[in-house]
């Protein structure tokens, strides 16, 4: 299936094509710069103690990275439909494997991150504002529902917030390096040794290996923009550049803000995250470095919210309209054409983990699960190509088939290390998922 051809206004799906690359790049590193960056650099150097092996954890992370998203970016244009991974997984595993993915994301993923993000978010105001945390869960909760009521009545105007928002964290994140460099606030005796480890940091394998699973999830987010396919103009074109200029942008951000931390702190005196930020952020502004740094965090994590809420819901929608869901769920609003009931399930789940408060520890048991099926659906790749010859507009992976091999790497590191670190979560995680096979036999006899 290659759909409709990309100049349509329409999807295919009654989904309206309304954004461009801006948008679309926006998304990307919207999401996936959130409050990780302020907290992965100093555990990352701890582990390596060196600022060359950090710089070489950086740049190869984010180049298997680009892989990744360069693959993403040739499914985008074969399967341009809203729904993204889920898509992908239909069109070249079939629909059980498909719906396994949509069950762990609606279940918990997608509800899960939205309640972290929207708790951080509120988390740091708190340090400003001095909130209680019945004040905090409210703030989260109507967070949530003013972006999600946003992404129902208009897609144009939570993209154009999203691309303000987008652009306000990098502008701030660059006035943080320019802000330390220009007014000499560090020493750049600090980067010596630039190669060699200091004493008390991990064995070279080990910390490499560490390090490696830090930055990934550092990343992580930026294949949620190919859930938006069904309303992206020519998204065959769009979407491969807007995810490799988005994981570029993100590497280039990573590397400066890691480099500016070292600068202004010696390794030395890095003990752990929060000391780290509140060390920095003194050094940055003085005493009330702390409370300045909060709301740069807060811009940061609000941002990949609204990233995130504008993406995930697609899944929901695309799940219904192949019969996998709630019929209903695939209904679009008459007045605004934005799929209203599929954004009103996540608002609600959320809104309720949040008000539960226990979403945190019940994340970590499905990072297992979704690094599979992101895997599995770069490994798609092979088998769509297999199928036949693409459209003529669909943009072809740069260096097929050693990039999608050169990711698939990655995934099978990152899931041996995982499975070092325990096997209770990872194998609960995926009990819940494969808890899913008998909903789906249910609907297809249904169906």
């Amino acid at each position: 299936m290659v759909g409709k051809p990309a100049s349509a206004s329409l999807s295919g799906t009654g989904l309206e094509r309304q954004l461009g690359l801006a948008s679309a790049t926006a998304v990307v590193a919207g999401e996936v710069i959130a409050a990780g960056i302020f907290l992965t650099p100093a555990a990352m150097a701890k582990a390596v103690g060196s600022p060359f092996w950090l710089l070489i954890v950086w740049l190869v992370v984010a180049g298997m990275t680009l892989s990744g998203a360069l693959c993403y970016g040739e499914l985008a244009g074969r399967f341009p439909r809203a729904g993204g991974t889920y898509v992908y997984l239909h069109e070249t595993f079939g629909a059980r494997i498909a719906f396994l993915y949509g069950w762990m994301c609606l279940l918990v993923l997608d509800p899960g991150l939205t309640a972290a993000l929207a708790t951080g978010t509120a988390g740091y105001a708190a340090y400003i504002f001095h909130w209680t945390p019945a004040v905090i869960k409210l703030v989260a909760v109507i967070l949530i529902l003013v972006l999600c009521l946003m992404n129902i009545l208009s897609i144009r105007v939570s993209a154009g917030f999203l691309r303000w928002a987008t652009w306000l964290k990098l502008g701030v994140l660059g006035l943080l390096v320019v802000w330390a460099f220009a007014f000499r606030l560090g020493s750049w005796s600090n980067f010596s040794p630039f190669i060699a480890q200091r004493a008390g940091s991990l064995p070279l394998g080990p910390a490499l290996g560490a390090a490696m699973v830090a930055a990934f999830f550092s990343f992580g987010g930026w294949w949620d923009v190919s859930k938006m396919a069904g309303e992206v103009r020519d998204p065959a074109k769009t979407l491969p550049r807007a995810m490799a200029l988005g994981v570029v942008i993100v590497g280039v951000v990573y590397i400066l803000v890691s480099a500016v931390f070292l600068y202004l702190i010696p390794l030395e005196k890095v003990t752990s995250n929060d000391a780290f930020v509140a060390q920095a952020g003194e050094i940055l502004f003085g005493k009330v470095g702390g409370i300045v740094l909060a709301g740069v965090v807060i811009v940061c994590v609000a941002g990949g919210l609204a990233a995130f809420v504008l993406s995930v819901p697609r899944v929901y929608y695309a799940m219904a309209q192949d019969g996998l869901f709630v019929p209903s769920v695939a209904k679009l609003h008459p007045r605004f054409g934005t799929p209203m009931n599929a954004i009103l399930i996540q608002a609600a789940v959320a809104s309720a983990l949040v008000l539960l408060g226990s979403f945190q520890q019940i994340l970590g048991y499905f990072i297992f699960s979704a690094v599979v099926f992101l895997g599995l659906t770069v490994a798609g790749l092979f088998i769509a190509r297999g199928r036949g010859r693409a459209a003529a507009d669909v943009v072809l992976t740069w260096g097929y088939p050693a990039t999608p091999v050169v990711f698939l790497l990655l995934v099978i590191l990152l899931l041996a290390l995982l499975l070092m670190h325990g096997l209770r979560e990872p194998l609960l995680g995926a009990a819940v998922v494969l808890a899913g096979l008998p909903v789906y036999a249910v609907l297809k006899r249904s169906a």
